[in-house]
C-alpha cells in the first residue's frame, strides 16, 4: 500500500466514525492524527490532553498553542497516574494501569460531548516491543486509525513536514514514568528530577533524549551522532543531575533507543 492510499484509507474510516475524541499528547503520532481527524470531521473532533506529573510542562503548552492555532476545541482533564493503586511501585504493567485510567476518562468526555470514537495514535511500530498499554486500548475498544491504516512512524513524519506540522522532525516522547527501571519508586519529586534533567540537555541543543533512573541513577541516552556531544558538556550536565538529585550521573554508550527500559524483560 502506497503512502497516498494510507492516508486515504485513514480519512475514509474517519469519516465513516462521524465523530470522536482524540487522546493529544503534542507527540509526533498524536498530531497528525488530530491534525487528519481535525480536517475530516471539524468541529466533530475534540482533542484531549491529560495532564499530570508525568507529563512535561512544555509538552502541554505545546498541546495547547497547536489546537488554540487551528481553532480545535481542546479539553484538558486531570490524569494523576501516581494515585492509581499499585502505579508508584512501577509494576511491569504500569503502561497498562495508565492508559486504562486515561481511556476511561476519555470515554467519560466522549458521553457527555455525544461524541462517537475514542482515538489514539499507536502507529504499525509500536507492535514491536512491549506495550502493555495497548492491552487497555483493545479491552476499552479504543480506535487505532493509523495501525488500523498501517502507517509507520516515518510515514506519520513524511507527512507531518509535507502538511507543515510542527511536530514533523520532533524527538519520539513517552510519559516521563517510562524513564524508571521496572519496581523503582516512582514519585512526583523523581518525576520532576527527570523532567528538569531532559529540559537540560533539550536546552543544550541534543534532539533525542532520554534520562533512564536507576536508584540514585542517572543514565543518559541520546543519539549516537550526539553522544560526544554529551562530553563535551560533561560538567555541566554532571553539576546539574547531581543538583536535582541524582547521586551518580552516566553515559549511555549504545545511544537513545525505544523501550530500553524492555531489555531486561526480553521482550526487545
Amino acid at each position: 500500500m502506497t503512502l497516498y492510499q494510507k492516508y486515504q484509507t485513514l480519512r475514509a474510516h474517519l469519516k465513516s466514525l462521524g465523530s470522536a475524541v482524540v487522546a493529544f499528547s503534542a507527540g509526533v503520532d498524536s498530531t497528525f492524527l488530530l491534525y487528519v481527524a481535525h480536517d475530516v470531521l471539524g468541529e466533530n473532533c475534540v482533542a484531549v490532553t491529560a495532564a499530570s506529573h508525568s507529563l512535561p510542562k512544555r509538552e502541554l503548552e505545546e498541546a495547547k498553542t497547536f489546537c488554540s492555532e487551528r481553532g480545535i476545541r481542546h479539553i484538558i482533564v486531570e490524569s494523576e497516574e501516581l494515585e492509581i493503586e499499585g502505579f508508584r511501585q512501577n509494576p511491569k504493567n504500569r503502561c497498562y494501569l495508565c492508559k486504562r485510567e486515561l481511556f476511561t476518562k476519555l470515554r467519560a468526555v466522549a458521553q457527555a460531548e455525544g461524541l462517537a470514537a475514542i482515538l489514539e495514535g499507536s502507529n504499525l511500530d509500536d507492535e514491536g516491543d512491549y506495550r502493555p498499554g495497548l492491552q487497555a486500548v483493545e479491552e476499552l475498544k479504543i480506535e487505532s486509525p493509523l495501525r488500523r491504516a498501517c502507517f509507520t512512524q516515518e510515514d506519520i513524519r513524511a507527512l507531518s513536514r509535507e502538511f507543515g506540522l510542527p511536530t514533523a522532525e520532533k524527538q519520539s516522547f513517552a510519559c516521563l514514568s517510562s524513564r524508571f527501571a521496572y519496581g523503582e519508586t516512582i514519585s512526583e519529586e523523581r518525576l520532576s528530577m527527570v523532567d528538569r534533567a531532559e529540559q537540560l540537555l533539550l536546552d543544550l541543543g541534543f534532539h533525542q533524549v532520554r534520562v533512564r533512573v536507576h536508584g540514585d541513577l542517572a543514565r543518559i541516552e541520546v543519539g549516537e551522532t550526539e553522544l560526544v556531544r554529551v562530553l563535551e558538556h560533561r560538567a555541566k550536565i554532571d553539576d546539574a543531575l547531581r543538583g536535582f538529585g541524582f547521586a551518580y550521573v552516566s553515559l549511555d554508550l549504545r545511544g537513545y533507543r525505544t523501550g530500553s527500559m524492555n531489555e531486561v524483560i526480553g521482550h526487545v
